[in-house]
């Protein structure tokens, strides 16, 4: 199993990045080429990555469990302002191209909302986009991500995902599920195996490249996408665990997007990353339910 967390790309980078996914025990880790939130970004440092590069070979983390996800601000499903559509088309390309700098194979996208037009018009608007930004000699392939479905936001059932892909001139792209939008666009979680199967049946399973694993606060059907820690929230340890142990998504980099754990003292509003104990959790196939004590514990 490929199992890792979301991390940060700060001062040093890739390798720092790489460090911190070493330090969660993790085999598998997701970063952003700067904050996720805005397009201000520092010129690569090649010296850092190949630094990376080198520290990922020694703690057998391959490159093909590697993912950037792109920022949210990117909307290519809204076209009522060229220059909005066009810039998130040019900023996607160049973080592409920053993703073949570092040799990342994989960049996770949020297909867009449809802000003040059809659902139909914000789909042939990701469609359009995608062909302008994928070239034939990409090495880094695009996955949409599957979404909860909030106000007009597209890619949040199969049907839309393959009504997008179906009109994109290449093979070379592909799908990051995430199990807590899943649930929350209103796909039954408990019943994994038979999502597998429609999601063969609609788009193909070989499309699948990445999952976001989180649980989800919500009930099934809510459409609000908010995260979870594993086994505290509506989907379970257990249907977790029937998730990331399906032999159908073996060689699949299982990336944990949960969120930080707060500090009982909230004057001090210390947040801290539970990666390192989620992992080891799901690892040893044993819900802990003094996870969050232990993780404060730990950092303290």
């Amino acid at each position: 199993m490929y199992l890792g967390s979301h991390v940060n790309f700060g001062s040093e980078q890739l390798l720092g990045s790489t460090k911190q996914a070493i330090s969660y025990g993790a085999n598998a880790f997701m970063f952003y080429t700067g904050a996720p939130q805005n397009t201000a970004r520092k010129s690569l440092d090649d010296s850092l990555t190949l630094e990376a590069l080198k520290m990922m070979k020694e703690n057998n983390i391959s490159l093909e469990n590697v993912i950037c996800h792109a920022p949210y601000i990117i909307n290519l499903a809204n076209k009522k302002d060229l220059s909005k559509w066009e810039f998130s088309i040019n900023f996607l390309r160049n973080e592409i191209n920053r993703c073949e700098q570092m040799q990342v194979k994989y960049i996770v996208v949020h297909p867009g909302s449809a802000v003040g037009m059809s659902k139909e018009e914000g789909l042939s608007n990701i469609s359009e986009a995608l062909n302008l930004i994928i070239k034939d000699d990409d090495k880094c392939m695009i996955l949409l991500e599957t979404m909860a479905g909030k106000g007009n936001e597209c890619g949040s059932s199969l049907e839309e995902i393959k009504a997008i892909l179906d009109k994109v001139n290449t093979n070379n792209i592909g799908v990051c599920l995430d199990t807590c939008h899943l649930n929350d666009a209103g796909y039954d979680m408990t019943d994994f195996n038979g999502f597998l199967n429609e999601f063969n049946k609609i788009i193909g399973i070989n499309k699948i490249k990445c999952l976001h694993l989180n649980d989800s606060k919500n009930e099934i059907g809510a459409h609000k996408d908010r995260h979870d820690n594993i086994g505290f929230g509506n989907l379970g340890f257990e249907n977790i665990m029937n998730i990331i142990y399906n032999s159908k998504l073996e060689n699949i980099p299982i990336i944990l997007e949960t969120p930080y754990v707060g500090d009982y003292d909230e004057d001090k509003n210390r947040l801290y990353p539970p990666y390192k104990f989620e992992i080891e959790m799901l690892k040893a196939k044993k819900f802990n339910e003094n996870l969050k004590e232990d993780i404060r514990k730990y950092y303290k």
